[in-house]
C-alpha cells in the first residue's frame, strides 16, 4: 500500500499523507485536490475505495459519426469528462458504415433509460434528413443538444462553431499573403457546416463561387477536391476539415508541388492529427473544449428543469498559422 501512495502521490504531484487523507475520507482537502488524486488512481489503474465511488446521477448518451476523424474523439473527450465531474456516467456511440444507424443508437438509449443525450454533427446537420425523429424524441420526454448543424426544425440547445466567419478568417489570411486564386473545398453541399463556409467564401469572394468544389470530409474527398482546384489554376485551398487538407497536400504533392512554395493549404478542427503534419498545418481551430462544455451546460439545465434557450449557441474559431500557408508563388 506504501508503494502505491508513493505511486499516486508522485502523479497527483501530492504528498502521500494527502493521497492518505483522501483515500481515508478524511477532512482537510480541498476538491481540486481530491479529484487530482482520483485521477491519479484512475491513471494507475488502481481501483477506487467504496468510499470513493461516485454513484452516478444517470446515464447520458452521446452519439457521435464514426472516429476516423479525430474531432469526434476529441468533443468526445471533452463532452465525457464534463460528465463525469458532474456526476453522470457517458454513454459513446459510434456510427460506422454498415452499423447501428442513429436512429437505432437513440431507440437503443432510449430503452436503457438514459437521462438525456448529446449528438454531434448528426441528422440534425443534414439538411435533407426528416427532422421528425427528434419531435418524437422530445415526446418521449428526453432531453437532447446538437452540436453543429443548426435546424429551426428542431426545438433543442445548439451549439456550432461559426463556420462562415472560420472561412473568412482563412481567405483573409491567404489573401494578405498575396493569391488570388483561391478554391474552397469542402463537404457535400447537403450538411449545414459545408453550407456556411460556402456563404462565408462567397462573402469575401463573389466573384469566385466556380472555385469551390464539394467532396467528402476525409483525406481521398480533400485531394478529388484539391485536384479539381489545381486544374483551375488555385494556388491556395482552404479545406472543410483537417483530413481534407492532408488530402489536398498529397494531390499538390503527387504532382510535384512543394507546399507552401507552390500552394498553400489551410484545414479547418485543429484537430489532434495536426501534431503529424508535414509541414505543420495552418488551421482554423474550433473551441473544443468551450464547445463541449456549452453543450453539456445546456443538456443538464433541461434535466434540471430550467431549460436553456431554443436556440444557437455560435463560438467564434481561430486562425492558426503554421507552416503550409506562404506566399503566393511568382
Amino acid at each position: 500500500m506504501t508503494a502505491r501512495l508513493s505511486d499516486i502521490a508522485t502523479q497527483a504531484g501530492v504528498s502521500e499523507a494527502t493521497v492518505s487523507r483522501v483515500v481515508n475520507g478524511k477532512p482537510g482537502v480541498s476538491a481540486s485536490t481530491r479529484q487530482a488524486v482520483v485521477a491519479a488512481m484512475d491513471v494507475l489503474g488502481y481501483e477506487r475505495p467504496p468510499r470513493l465511488r461516485q454513484r452516478s446521477a444517470g446515464l447520458i448518451g452521446l452519439i457521435t459519426p464514426e472516429l476516423n476523424n479525430p474531432i469526434f474523439p476529441a468533443f468526445a473527450q471533452v463532452i465525457e469528462q464534463v460528465l463525469t465531474s458532474d456526476g453522470y456516467t457517458p454513454v459513446l456511440c459510434t456510427q460506422t458504415p454498415g452499423g447501428s444507424t442513429e436512429d437505432q443508437l437513440t431507440d437503443m438509449l432510449v430503452d436503457r433509460g438514459v437521462t438525456g443525450i448529446v449528438f454531434v454533427s448528426g441528422l440534425h446537420a443534414d439538411t435533407t434528413a426528416n427532422k421528425d425523429r427528434y419531435v418524437k424524441l422530445a415526446g418521449r420526454g428526453v432531453p437532447f443538444v446538437m452540436i453543429n448543424g443548426y435546424t429551426d426544425q428542431v426545438s433543442a440547445p445548439f451549439v456550432s462553431v461559426d463556420n462562415r466567419a472560420a472561412v473568412r478568417l482563412a481567405v483573409t489570411h491567404l489573401l494578405e499573403l498575396g493569391h488570388e486564386a483561391i478554391g474552397l473545398a469542402v463537404g457535400p453541399p447537403r450538411f449545414v457546416p459545408a453550407q456556411r463556409m460556402v456563404e462565408g467564401f462567397t462573402l469575401v469572394r463573389p466573384q469566385a463561387s466556380d472555385l469551390v468544389e464539394h467532396s467528402l470530409f476525409t483525406v481521398e474527398g480533400g485531394q478529388a477536391a484539391a485536384n479539381a482546384l489545381l486544374d483551375r489554376g488555385c494556388t491556395a485551398i482552404v479545406c472543410g476539415s483537417d483530413l481534407m487538407a492532408f488530402g489536398a497536400i498529397r494531390a499538390a504533392r503527387q504532382r510535384g508541388l512543394a507546399v507552401p512554395r507552390d500552394i498553400s493549404v489551410v484545414g479547418f478542427d485543429d484537430s489532434p492529427l495536426i501534431v503529424f503534419a508535414d509541414p505543420p498545418l495552418t488551421t482554423i481551430r474550433q473551441p473544443v473544449e468551450a464547445m463541449g462544455q456549452a453543450a453539456v451546460h445546456a443538456l443538464l439545465e433541461e434535466i434540471g428543469g430550467t431549460p436553456a434557450p431554443h436556440a444557437e449557441f455560435v463560438f467564434q474559431p481561430e486562425l492558426v498559422v503554421r507552416g503550409s500557408t506562404g506566399a503566393r508563388p511568382r
